[in-house]
């Protein structure tokens, strides 16, 4: 018991905390350090909890919120060499946000019910999630 006292004092006595310790990191930066806070656990896509199938269903959960109000009434996935792609025919995320929804962390049109009376996600962080962790990510939005 002695020992481990003794030890834990010269970790304690050797190791400065100072302003120089902290760090702050972008949004993407954060997701990809941090990504069991955003997908819970990484796994191997072995199990349906495993994070690809989160990142997956977080698009997909923005298509069925445009089914569920009423715009849209297809859904198109579509998995070749390794990427998914998913269209939805709704009313299209507005042009000038759209750079904004994909890469600034909790920017979305779900906080209030004005434009989403249902809605699965809330915090606008999702697809920003999807974003960052993965290799390839391109958002396009068509507007009437």
């Amino acid at each position: 018991m002695e020992k481990m006292k003794k030890n834990t004092q010269e970790i304690v006595e050797k190791v400065a905390y100072t302003e120089e310790n902290i760090t702050t990191l972008d949004w993407k930066e954060h997701v990809r350090r941090r990504p069991g806070m955003y997908i819970g656990k990484l796994g191997d896509g072995t199990h349906p909890d495993d994070g690809i199938y989160v990142l997956l269903k977080e698009v997909l959960d923005n298509s069925i919120d445009e089914h569920m109000m009423g715009y849209g009434q297809v859904i198109d996935v579509s998995l070749n060499d390794g990427r998914v792609s998913v269209r939805d025919y709704g009313r299209g995320i507005p042009l000038g946000k759209l750079v904004d929804v994909a890469s600034k962390m909790n920017t979305g049109g779900k906080y209030d019910s004005k434009a989403f009376k249902r809605s699965v996600g809330l915090n606008g962080v999702g697809i920003k999630a999807v974003n960052a962790l993965s290799t390839y990510f391109r958002i396009c939005s068509y507007r009437d």
